[in-house]
């Protein structure tokens, strides 16, 4: 009798069907693409991120194509909590797999706020994106800081018992750092990286080609530094690390896996081909089974 192949994962005691999530920003509510994914096939869906109140975000052009990736300066647009909860959670509601919410703020009670409200949701959890400005601090980022990731994170899980899943930014000296702050702030797993800062140019009329004149770089361009981050946090931590940077294929998930990673998300891939999602998570199976590898857990920290 053959052995069944197990492609599920663990972060914590919340288990995946398999590693395959979508990056937020790059699935809308996963509703605007159940018409090319089979969204229950997934391990998990991370939504948009979500703020207390509506943001417009920043006015366009907010979106460069660049060589392997893309440029982004949407400005963290959403419709804001009470929207979320009463127009897409009845939604979200009835897929079967893993929701994820996404949530951002500009001061630590913002996130207290939304992570107390969004407790009693049916979620699965809730990813902080600590790559926001912080106000107070005169707009030094969250997630620059050790101390005010520790504080940030120990102050969410106080207000919420489900798994938190804390959004590292690449933009900092030492990531590994802020991951240790994120898991002794009783972080269930921290996911990364976020977006690179970059600028494009148009040398016909010499100014930038954002409107916000920054953006965020994603997309296979980032891969590499991705790659290395997610071996460099997964050697110093000990919770889940869920690798995210370019990943447009299966194999892209091994390598995030061998380096360490648990799960992973994919993010502009899904805005170039909306099924590629769904066609990981089928070839990812076929992959073990190919390969004889009975539960996908193996491939964590794989690395020769």
């Amino acid at each position: 009798m053959k052995k069944k192949i197990d492609s599920s994962v663990k972060i914590g005691d919340w288990q995946l069907a398999n590693p395959i999530m979508t990056a937020s920003g790059t699935f809308g509510y996963g509703v605007e693409y159940s018409d090319f994914v089979n969204l229950n096939s997934l391990g998990a869906i991370v939504v948009k991120g979500i703020s207390i109140k509506p943001r417009p975000g920043n006015p366009p052009p907010r979106i460069v194509e660049t060589a392997c990736g893309m440029l982004n300066a949407i400005g963290l647009e959403n419709p804001g909590l009470d929207r979320f909860i009463s127009e897409k959670m009845p939604l979200l509601r009835k897929l079967k797999c893993s929701v994820v919410v996404n949530i951002l703020g500009d001061t630590l009670d913002e996130y207290c706020v939304l992570a107390e409200q969004l407790c009693d949701q049916d979620i699965a959890g809730i990813e902080a994106n600590i790559s926001c400005p912080n106000v107070k601090k005169g707009g030094v980022a969250f997630g620059t800081e050790a101390r005010m990731v520790y504080d940030l994170t120990r102050k969410i899980k106080k207000k919420c018992n489900k798994p938190l899943i804390v959004k590292l930014s690449p933009n900092v000296t030492d990531i590994s750092a802020i991951a240790l702050a994120a898991e002794e702030g009783g972080a269930s797993a921290v996911s990364l990286i976020n977006t690179l800062l970059g600028m494009a140019i148009d040398i016909k009329s010499r100014k930038p080609k954002l409107a916000n004149i920054v953006g965020g770089l994603s997309g296979p361009a980032i891969k590499p530094i991705a790659l290395r981050m997610v071996w460099q946090v997964a050697q110093r931590v000990k919770i889940p690390v869920i690798g995210i940077g370019g990943i447009k294929s299966v194999e892209d998930v091994i390598e995030f896996m061998l380096a360490g990673a648990t799960a992973v998300q994919i993010g502009t891939a899904n805005l170039v081909n909306p099924s590629i999602a769904g066609e990981i998570v089928r070839e990812f199976e076929k992959y073990l089974h190919v390969n004889r590898i009975h539960s996908a857990k193996e491939l964590i920290k794989g690395l020769n």
